[in-house]
């Protein structure tokens, strides 16, 4: 399949809710919601997956750019919304080893039904939206304009987005859209917009 753009949700909608079980490191299986993890300054939320070839290319750099900002009001939450009967290895078992293998200490939140993937018109994996202090959307749209078969991921997009966000000021212009894999939908479930 031809690789899917994330649609570009209009800048200032507000970040849609959530209550979605967390199956990062610590594989609780306790729901987390958007005030759970939202930042005094600015909120990321990233729809990414196990096996998609784009989000492989840059997990270790995305573990690492949430890191560096751990502690500076800046919240990070990742969801996998992919179907598991079709790809089993995006279900809650395999985030909880791929938490793990790449070091993220952000909760990543399965979305069963794929509703809150819909509200956020999430298309593809990765998809990276922004927030600001108001929960209020300031950026979405690529890591960077590195790809699996070109150049190192740097997140050179997304950290300029969050360090602006975070200062108050709008994130660089032209925002670029994020490249990857489609959603795995389940049957019936494909939204008019994929």
């Amino acid at each position: 399949m031809p690789p899917a753009n994330s649609t570009m949700l209009a800048l200032g909608t507000p970040a849609p809710e959530f209550s979605l079980p967390d199956y990062g490191v610590d594989a609780t299986g306790d729901a987390k919601t958007l005030s759970d993890v939202a930042g005094d300054k600015a909120t990321v939320v990233a729809f990414i997956s196990n096996h998609c070839p784009f989000v492989k290319h840059l997990a270790d750099q995305f573990a690492s750019l949430a890191k560096s900002h751990e502690g500076e009001g800046v919240g990070f939450v990742a969801i996998g919304a992919n179907n598991i009967e079709t790809h089993p290895e995006d279900g809650p078992d395999h985030m909880t080893v791929e938490a793990k293998a790449r070091g993220y200490t952000f909760p990543y939140l399965f979305d069963e039904t794929q509703d809150v993937a819909k509200a956020y018109r999430a298309a593809c994996t990765p998809d990276f939206y922004v927030f600001d202090k108001d929960l209020k959307l300031a950026y979405r749209g690529q890591f960077d304009d590195s790809r699996p078969d070109k150049g190192t991921a740097t997140g050179a997009d997304l950290k300029a987005a969050i360090e602006a966000i975070a200062a108050g000021t709008p994130a660089p212009e032209p925002q670029q859209p994020s490249i990857g894999c489609g959603i795995k939908w389940k049957p019936g479930n494909q939204p008019d917009y994929a």
